[in-house]
């Protein structure tokens, strides 16, 4: 999920039919680290998620997110050449200047060929072309990512040790075996560095989370898209909850979420634990025409946590070549509510997919 975080199955139209070629994700998966923060051939689908809130010394806020998707399209034991199409490389990158009123967007796409896209243990980066996430050490990351419109280099430094979401090594997103995904996610990275913007570079800090998911299988084919929140609290802890949504519009059973405290203690929160639901305000796209709800309204009762998320910038779209990828929603959101009935505050992202098609399923 992102499964945030799920996104995407995309490139399916190029992907090999053969999906006998690859493993999926079953319960038992042991983690390791550092091995772990890379690529996985051996699965067919896989992404790298960042996304994060950050001011400027002035105040001025932005939210940014720069993803990586590899989808395997033939793994042959013919395919041994540079240039031959062993993997897709998708990249998204994105900026919302919050107080500004602007979302930039654009995208790209490579093969891995002679070294233009990948992730590799050895190099201890993932990137495309230009644009790449670097482990400098075991608790800093860079990102560097240029385009025309503007350009990020930050670095992000984990806060809490990694979240492994779900349970038993997988996270379940569907009824049979193996529409799973192995989810890793670092809910709290300290954020600083630099965004530059019409030749003005601007000092920033923030926090940041990512998200990393590999699998083969996932989506059940009532299911035709998801709501996926992730928040960070100003009580040093952290929410994610998603949930998929059904043909005939239900909730599935299969959604599920995690509630990380300040220690960095995780607990896995299934559907049963947690409502998720539009709390007013639309926002319909003249792109897609997806009518997006934007207000949103979390509740854990067991934690004692309520909350509600909004956002300053309705337009937060990424909407590219429909052949390559579905057309979603994810942006910079703020959020205000009680826990125990303390107030707490935070910030976070939110996404969503399947609103103005749903999302095409890979081989089942």
């Amino acid at each position: 999920m992102k499964s945030r975080n799920l996104l995407f199955l995309f490139l399916l139209a190029w992907a090999s039919t053969a999906s006998g070629q690859y493993k999926t994700a079953l319960p038992g998966y042991r983690f390791e680290f550092p091995r772990d923060h890379f690529n996985h051939e051996e699965f067919q689908t896989e992404w790298w998620y960042t996304t994060g809130n950050v001011d400027s010394g002035d105040g001025h806020k932005y939210g940014f997110e720069l993803t990586f998707f590899r989808q395997g399209v033939d793994r042959g034991p013919d395919k041994t050449a540079s240039w031959d199409l062993r993997d897709l490389y998708l990249a998204h990158l994105a900026l919302s200047d919050l107080d500004g009123g602007k979302f930039y967007y654009t995208e790209r796409l490579n093969r891995g060929g002679p070294g233009i896209a990948g992730a590799d243990k050895t190099r201890k980066k993932i990137w495309n072309g230009n644009w790449e996430l670097r482990w400098n050490s075991d608790d800093q990351l860079q990102l560097i990512a240029t385009d025309g419109q503007f350009s990020l280099e930050l670095t992000l430094a984990p806060q809490k040790p990694p979240v492994i979401q779900g349970e038993n090594g997988v996270s379940r997103k569907s009824a049979s075996v193996g529409q799973a995904s192995h989810y890793i996610s670092f809910t709290r990275l300290k954020t600083t560095g630099t965004i530059t913007r019409n030749e003005k570079n601007l000092q920033v800090n923030g926090t940041s989370w990512m998200d990393h998911e590999f699998f083969t299988r996932q989506l059940g084919d009532d299911q035709v898209g998801w709501d996926w929140l992730g928040v960070q609290l100003d009580d040093n802890s952290e929410l994610m909850l998603y949930q998929f949504r059904r043909k005939d519009g239900s909730v599935d059973s299969f959604s599920s979420g995690t509630f990380v405290d300040g220690q960095g203690r995780s607990v896995h929160l299934p559907s049963a634990d947690f409502h998720l639901f539009p709390s007013g305000g639309t926002w319909t796209s003249s792109v897609t025409s997806a009518r997006y709800p934007i207000a949103w309204t979390m509740e854990v009762p067991k934690l004692g946590l309520k909350l509600q998320a909004s956002t300053r910038l309705k337009s937060q779209e990424l909407a590219g070549n429909r052949r390559l990828a579905p057309n979603y929603w994810e942006g910079a959101i703020t959020v205000q509510g009680t826990r125990n009935g303390a107030t707490v505050r935070g910030v976070g992202y939110l996404e969503m997919t399947g609103y103005d098609r749903a999302v095409e399923l890979g081989p089942q």
